[in-house]
């Protein structure tokens, strides 16, 4: 059976990690640098910077900080944020990267993947998806950009499996209306997604303790799951999490 991989999200604002609830009032938590540092050597799976403001503001990926957190970590490490251009994927894999996470520009213009999977091979390109509950939509769950800003209109399985078609070869995606609860992850959504898409789910959004994982990675299907507010609070490390859901007979990576 496929291990499970634990994945830590770095949400990066100004140079800062920082960490809301249903992406509002975010706080300074600390040096991307030094806490990626940290979950690497505490046993992480894998992890994923986000500059949160970069789409909204138009801003390039900071490619300074990336290459100063990719020197902490040997791991699969995944950059999002202002990646709009194939020379922005380029510098951003030559930064140390080994994916780039598209989700606002994806959706602004949907050759990016097709272009990107071609370039740099479909193993390089995520799709992130932030989701949101939508009764009007066909699944019942429409997608949004912009850190939540902007509704796109798309259902969100139907742009799943466009992206997919187009080369996506990952999907993080993150429940917008558990994000930062630590209420659970949203189960019904990453189920839905994927049953559908025939690449990894990575589940993100409410994870809050040991039983959220093992739920969404044995009945939500999820082939990862992102964690954040877990580990920055302190109050669990990657090995505590680890163990308990290897006691649950969840197969992950000791």
């Amino acid at each position: 059976m496929l291990k499970k991989r634990i994945i830590v999200c770095l949400d990066v604002k100004d140079g800062r990690t920082t960490k809301g609830v249903k992406f509002q009032n975010n706080l300074d938590i600390g040096d991307p640098v030094e806490m990626a540092k940290k979950y690497y050597e505490q046993g992480v799976d894998e992890l994923v910077f986000y500059d949160i403001m970069a789409s909204a503001r138009g801003d390039r990926p900071i490619l300074d900080l990336i290459s100063k957190v990719a020197s902490q970590v040997f791991i699969p490490f995944c950059v999002g944020g202002g990646i709009g251009t194939m020379e922005d994927i380029r510098s951003t894999i030559l930064a140390g990267a080994e994916k780039v996470s598209l989700n606002s520009q994806a959706v602004k213009n949907p050759d990016l993947i097709s272009q990107g999977a071609s370039v740099f091979g479909s193993q390089c390109i995520v799709l992130g998806m932030d989701v949101r509950r939508d009764a009007s939509k066909p699944s019942g769950f429409g997608t949004t950009i912009n850190g939540g800003r902007v509704d796109t209109g798309l259902d969100a399985l139907e742009w799943a499996k466009k992206a997919v078609a187009l080369g996506a070869g990952e999907i993080v995606l993150n429940s917008m209306d558990a994000d930062g609860t630590k209420n659970g992850y949203d189960i019904e959504l990453t189920k839905l997604i994927a049953e559908n898409v025939a690449v990894p789910v990575i589940a993100s959004g409410g994870g809050g303790k040991v039983e959220h994982l093992a739920d969404v990675l044995t009945k939500g299907q999820a082939d990862a799951a992102l964690i954040a507010t877990m580990v920055h609070s302190g109050e669990y490390t990657i090995s505590s999490i680890k163990k308990e859901l290897s006691e649950m007979h969840v197969p992950v990576r000791m």
